[in-house]
């Protein structure tokens, strides 16, 4: 048997390989996309069930302890939403207030932004010590 042949028969087995790897590829994504929706479904059917139990339509005896574990997360999950909105209000509340800046650093007097800056007001003619050796330093390199 010549080389050739034997390549040949390789290429064959290595091309029908792949042929089967892609076919099952294609067919469990088939299968992961059915599943998808049939969760999809379950999840409206369940919606609604929920609704028309909620609208007095249907009978909760049934689905008592279901209506009762979804109600239980829809509680936790407004308050949880409340807990975000007061840290949204607590954080838009320092971030306005300006004057933390102007505790922390009073050396460089009031922030831009602030409400308490005067925008007619001229800076400071000595901006301080540190200032002064920095401006004599760069001076005596010129």
């Amino acid at each position: 048997m010549s080389v050739v042949d034997q390549l040949a028969r390789q290429a064959s087995r290595f091309a029908n390989d792949v042929q089967v790897s892609l076919k099952r590829a294609r067919v469990e994504g088939e299968r992961r996309l059915l599943q998808r929706q049939h969760r999809a479904a379950l999840e409206d059917l369940g919606l609604r069930t929920y609704e028309l139990i909620r609208a007095g339509e249907l009978s909760e005896e049934p689905l008592a302890s279901e209506v009762a574990a979804i109600d239980s997360k829809l509680i936790e999950l407004e308050a949880k939403e409340r807990e975000i909105a007061e840290l949204h209000e607590d954080e838009e509340a320092e971030a306005s207030d300006d004057d933390a800046v102007d505790t922390a650093f009073p050396m460089m007097g009031t922030t831009p932004g602030s409400a308490s800056a005067d925008p007619h007001e001229t800076p400071p003619v000595n901006p301080g010590p540190g200032w002064d050796a920095a401006d004599r330093f760069f001076r005596s390199n010129r």
